[in-house]
């Protein structure tokens, strides 16, 4: 059987599961059908016995119209005996109505259940049905007749019940005989029928045993499913897609990764064997010393942006969520750079306001910071970089302007790649780590907004989009 419903294993499987809720429901209806069924018999049998009892009422009373005198009932020979032929399991009692003496008994022995009719004392004419000590059921009808002669008499007619009792048992010996094998048959037709529907779960069973690392873009075909399926299908298809893309990106932010240390490791470790290959002055080791520290700088830069890009794609970093307003922080950020941007020769602008936005008021200077400090790389001199603070609908937007070398449509797409570069060399040269604008996307990201891009003519711009803080935030 186990074979049958997938082979044993610790959990049973779903076409067992089903087989035998089946059967297991199968087996309440049986019952119920088979009590129904009992019911059923039962009542027609009464109503048969019943109307027999009718019959043979009707025909005693006919009978005893043409019968001149008590004493001719004895007679073999009489019609009377019609009454009972092929019925032996009719009784029948005749007492005379003046005297109450009992003028027959057919059979012999009828007095025994004529006199728990006659006992019972139940109204001339009517059906009556009883059970005895033994369990015995019987029926019975009572009344008065009338011979030819004029004379009364009252009859007590009854019938055994045990041909119908007998017939009752064997229906309930051949159900019970019966239900067991149709339960099997059920449970094994709803096994088959089960094992059959769920093949395509099969395949995704074995979709699942057979992806890997290097078979992430299989998917799973909807021919053929049913609806059910099909729906699962195409999310089971979603999810490989998701995992597919998220290990695609974890391989190249792997490759860019060992990339970007293996500059830096590169370079410490040449500096450090060249001053180690023979005796060095002092100041010679310094130098080397202090060209280590600026490569050991710019990978703590390094790690510290990528341990805070992790944290933010994983809301794995607390937000500390407050009103701001960021006309302020543009300004502090402004007032911040301000040195470096005059060593440039870039003047810095903020205009526009907004309402404030709920927000970690370090991530979002954070973002903005590295918004201005890519312009002012990137801005020609003399030129201004333009903070515009703005609101638009429910969002609240600053858009950062600089005038400069603009960037090409195909970099546009992957300027908040993690380490992408429109110029890595001179980038790297500038102790960029190449994460300053996906630091600004992550940031976005986390604060339910977004950042974008515009390059054209000499002049790039970069549009950081927040929600706006509801009201009831506000109180």
């Amino acid at each position: 059987m186990l074979r049958l419903f997938g082979g044993k294993r610790s959990h049973a499987s779903l076409a067992l599961r089903l087989a035998l809720t089946s059967a297991l429901f199968g087996l309440i209806v049986a019952c119920g059908a088979i009590v129904a069924g009992y019911w059923a018999l039962s009542q027609q049998l009464d109503a048969r016995a019943a109307a027999e009892m009718q019959g043979r009422r009707e025909l005693l009373l006919h009978i005893l119209e043409d019968v001149p005198s008590l004493h001719v009932i004895a007679d073999p020979g009489h019609r009377f005996t019609d009454l009972f032929f092929g019925h032996d399991d009719l009784h029948l009692e005749l007492v005379e109505a003046r005297s109450g003496r009992v003028a027959a008994s057919i059979p012999h022995a009828a007095t025994e259940t004529t006199g728990a009719l006659r006992d019972a004392a139940v109204p001339p004419g009517e059906y009556y049905t009883w059970v005895t000590a033994r369990g015995e059921r019987f029926s019975g009808i009572n009344g008065t007749a009338a011979l030819a002669n004029g004379e009364q008499l009252l009859f007590y007619l009854t019938v055994d019940r045990r041909r119908d009792a007998t017939l009752l048992g064997d229906f309930v010996k051949a159900t019970l005989v019966a239900v067991p094998s149709l339960m099997l048959l059920v449970a094994i037709g709803a096994g088959l029928i089960a094992r059959t529907g769920l093949a395509p779960l099969r395949r995704f069973n074995q979709m699942a045993a057979s992806i890997g690392t290097k078979s992430l873009d299989q998917r799973v075909s909807l021919a053929g499913l049913p609806g059910e399926l099909a729906d699962m299908a195409v999310e089971f298809n979603k999810m490989l897609e998701r995992i597919d893309e998220g290990y695609r990106r974890l391989q190249d932010f792997s490759g860019d990764l060992a990339h970007e240390l293996r500059t830096p490791l590169a370079t410490l470790l040449g500096r450090t064997q060249v001053a180690l290959s023979q005796t060095r002055s002092v100041a010679d080791l310094r130098d080397v010393l202090e060209g280590n520290v600026e490569e050991l700088e710019r990978l703590s830069r390094l790690t510290s942006d990528m341990l805070f890009i992790a944290s933010a794609e994983h809301d794995s970093a607390p937000i500390q969520i407050e009103a701001v307003d960021l006309a302020r922080e543009a300004q502090r950020v402004a007032d911040f750079l301000a040195l470096i941007a005059d060593e440039k020769g870039v003047q810095l602008q903020v205009s526009g306001t907004a309402p404030p936005i709920p927000a970690d008021h370090l991530l979002i200077q954070r973002a903005i910071t590295n918004l201005v400090s890519n312009a002012i790389r990137h801005a020609i001199a003399g030129s201004a970089v333009v903070m515009e603070i703005a609101s638009i609908g429910h969002s609240a937007t600053v858009k950062v302007t600089n005038q400069g070398e603009g960037i090409a449509p195909a970099d546009q797409e992957r300027i908040f790649d993690r380490f992408y570069r429109v110029d890595s060399g001179r980038a790297r040269l500038k102790g960029g780590t190449g994460l300053g604008l996906a630091i600004v996307k992550s940031i976005a990201a986390a604060h339910e907004g977004n950042v974008s891009v515009l390059s054209a003519a000499g002049q790039t711009s970069f549009t950081l989009t927040f929600p706006l803080m509801k009201v009831s935030e506000r109180k």
